[in-house]
């Protein structure tokens, strides 16, 4: 196993890439990365909610050469999760987004890329070799709307992802605190907080400052951080409802995914707008606190099959390891998105940090597999035991 998936083993886990990015990151950076809405109680269920799910081994059943490729869309995938779409993501590791893309395209596998991320479309399209998906933040004017979807086109993006659970953005104490609510500041806590993280401060030098590089285009050239902070209120104030949807999904005519689906009532309107698939998600813990986890979302909606006979359900959110990601498969899910993890993985390692993280949770996934005496992905669910109540 160790042979088949390299990685380093000093940071055999999630939790050990977190320990490491600390220690590494800025902490107004790293709080933006792991901070959550309110008192962060949905941050928390996200995660420990995956411990209800139970999986049952047979261990004397006869099983073949395990498989963790995954087809989606139409391309079959190396595994089956990939790199969910993160704001900010240049200013947590410097040059992240590159990273992660790349790492992404190498082990043939999704990344997603934010429209509030730090690359442009066309930078993550060039070093992805066209691999990347995009998530949209619906603009509120839709002039901005259609140049994105022009650009996202002409580089033959395989999948448009729509992000629907922010209709405002989420309270976070941790952002207001160090300031990095919009418009962000540095203040001189947050100076001396990069001071203490010099291999941060050098790789950010060397790559240049964060900015919002696929808005540059709709933004006046100067603008200050107050007028950043009114553009970006401007641009992307109101919410994303059915009619939207109805506009893209006219011009858009690839794969179109909605992320952030958590209920029936969303789900059957995501169904009659005939879109590809949903991610179920509640944005990481990071919008609604009072909402539940991403897991449970999924087990009530993956459980009815009129859904899963019309789209593809996937999952984002509170996956930690390849048990959980068993775990997901056993409940329903098609396929799996993780963000923290990975921005972890860069933070402690840096340039390796994606390709450590992939391999690093196919080793998790194909131990589990070993374990349970399955060979191929669409097996999970014969081996899901119960949920707890």
């Amino acid at each position: 196993m160790s042979q088949k998936f390299t990685y380093d083993t000093r940071f055999p886990s999630v939790e050990d890439l977190r320990k490491r990015a600390k220690k590494r990151i800025p902490k107004f950076a790293f709080d933006y990365l792991i901070g959550g809405a309110n008192e962060e109680l949905n941050l928390a269920r996200n995660e420990n909610d995956f411990d209800q799910i139970l999986l049952k081994p047979q261990y004397l059943r006869a099983s073949g050469d395990i498989d963790l490729s995954v087809e989606l869309f139409g391309r079959r995938y190396s595994a089956p999760f990939g790199v969910s779409p993160i704001g900010l993501q240049g200013l947590m590791w410097p040059n992240a987004p590159e990273i992660l893309a790349k790492a992404a395209a190498r082990n043939d596998i999704p990344y997603i890329l934010s429209t509030v991320s730090t690359s442009s479309i066309e930078r993550i399209a060039e070093v992805s070799e066209g691999k990347a998906w995009f998530q949209l933040y619906h603009p509120t004017e839709n002039t901005l709307r259609d140049d994105i979807l022009r650009r996202l086109k002409e580089v033959e993006c395989p999948v448009l992802v729509v992000l629907v659970d922010v209709p405002a953005f989420g309270l976070r104490y941790k952002e207001i605190k160090s300031g990095l609510s919009m418009p962000p500041k540095m203040n001189i806590t947050n100076i001396l907080q990069a001071f203490a993280c010099p291999t941060w401060g050098i790789e950010t030098l060397r790559n240049g400052i964060p900015s919002f590089a696929t808005l540059k285009p709709y933004m006046d050239k100067g603008l200050d951080l107050a007028q950043l902070g009114q553009f970006m209120n401007r641009t992307f104030t109101g919410k994303v409802d059915v009619e939207k949807i109805r506009a893209i999904r006219d011009l858009w005519k690839g794969p179109l995914v909605l992320k952030g689906i958590a209920t029936d009532e969303d789900m059957q309107a995501a169904i009659a707008l005939g879109v590809d698939g949903v991610i179920v998600s509640n944005h990481g813990g990071r919008q609604l606190d009072a909402s539940e986890s991403s897991i449970n979302s999924l087990i009530h909606l993956a459980a009815n099959p009129e859904y899963r006979s019309k789209l593809k359900i996937m999952l984002d959110g509170g996956i930690r390891s390849g048990v959980d990601l068993a775990r997901a498969h056993a409940v329903g899910s098609e396929f799996n998105f993780m963000g923290r993890p990975f921005m972890y993985g860069v933070g402690a390692l840096g340039n390796a940090g994606g390709d450590h993280t992939i391999n690093m949770f196919k080793a998790h996934l194909f131990q589990v597999m070993k374990q349970l005496s399955i060979s191929r992905i669409d097996e999970f669910p014969q081996r899901l035991q119960k949920v707890l109540a």
